[in-house]
């Protein structure tokens, strides 16, 4: 019986333990199901490259000893038959319950979404002798910064501790997107073998998210002039007003959940020290000085203006883009008053 968890997967896959028998990849990070059931393809096959069956699980609901079909098929090529089933699903269970226990030398990568432990198939492989379960979830902080570092070595691409941080907080949590990212970076680099942070902004970066960011952060700080620079630059690229008040709205109602926890006797860093998600390292002494500003009665006036400024921008949306810097610029001023 073999139930890896989730921070042993990586290990696993470096050496598997078996060469038969039924492998489940399975969570609810699909770009990682796919890059461990492609690992482990690569392993079983082995050298030769065997020859590799692949299934969409609901084409197997109707008949599914067709998967035993070809688990027990001899390659036409040498080397071991490898049968992969996307989108596997408890319909196989009965067929698979024969090569857990006595694999006849065929090896079946099943890779699934996130199955609870009571599902009949997760139940199945993992309760096996011959049966290998890999839970697949998103990377965490520390495991997406180490597979970053982990790439850009093996590319031969020197890169600034910040740049590593940098790209960590751009990047999503499936492991897909992440592994295309890097390919883009690392091609660009292929030449100088060098990124620095502005790379990893120019090219990875929602240059729209970065702009808002500058926006409500300017605004919670009091500097009307890098406000009023923010604003331009984000309308500028057809960026909805109505988008940026929400984005304020957001922003100016974390900071009142931040402040009701200072209140009750937290420090500042420690608020944002163990905040979900935590705020990007190149904006954290804003924050701090945003938190420090506004008393929660100033964030309440604040949320005020900002869901009466979106209503009225909803009613008069020729009137969006004037009505935003306006309330924008006195949200400027009330927190340059403090």
């Amino acid at each position: 019986m073999t139930a890896l968890k989730a921070h042993e997967v990586a290990r696993y896959l470096n050496r598997p333990d078996l060469k038969e028998g039924v492998f489940l990849a399975y969570g609810p990070d699909a770009g990682l199901v796919r890059e461990t059931g492609q690992r482990l393809i690569t392993y079983l096959a082995g050298k030769d490259g065997g020859e590799i069956v692949t299934f969409d699980g609901p084409e197997l609901d109707a008949e599914p000893s067709r998967l035993a079909v070809e688990a027990k098929t001899n390659s036409l090529f040498g080397g071991r038959q490898v049968v992969r089933v996307r989108s596997a699903g408890r319909s196989l269970t009965t067929v698979l319950a024969e090569f857990t226990e006595a694999p006849q030398d065929a090896a079946i990568v099943l890779e699934a979404g996130n199955l609870t432990p009571k599902d009949p198939l997760r139940a199945l492989v993992e309760a096996s002798k011959f049966g290998r379960a890999l839970p697949c979830y998103p990377d965490s902080d520390e495991t997406r910064a180490g597979l970053i570092a982990e790439s850009f070595s093996k590319a031969g691409i020197a890169v600034a501790p910040d740049v590593i941080t940098t790209l960590r907080d751009i990047l999503g949590n499936d492991r897909e997107v992440t592994r295309r990212e890097l390919e883009k970076l690392e091609l660009y680099a292929a030449e100088s073998k060098r990124l620095t942070e502005d790379d990893v902004l120019t090219l990875c970066a929602d240059n729209a998210s970065l702009a808002i960011d500058d926006i409500t952060d300017s605004a919670g700080a009091g500097r009307a002039e890098a406000l009023d620079i923010a604003l331009t630059r984000a309308l500028s690229v057809a960026v909805n007003p109505q988008q940026i008040l929400a984005a304020a709205l957001s922003h100016f109602t974390t900071l009142r959940r931040w402040r009701v926890d200072v209140d009750a006797g937290r420090s500042v860093r420690d608020v944002l020290d163990n905040s979900r998600p935590k705020p990007h390292f190149s904006r954290r002494s804003s924050m701090e000085q945003q938190l420090r500003l506004w008393s929660d009665a100033a964030l309440g006036g604040a949320l005020a203006r900002l869901h009466a400024a979106t209503a009225e921008s909803r009613r008069r949306p020729a009137l969006a883009e004037s009505i935003l810097r306006r309330n924008l610029l006195a949200l400027c001023r009330m927190a340059a008053e403090h």
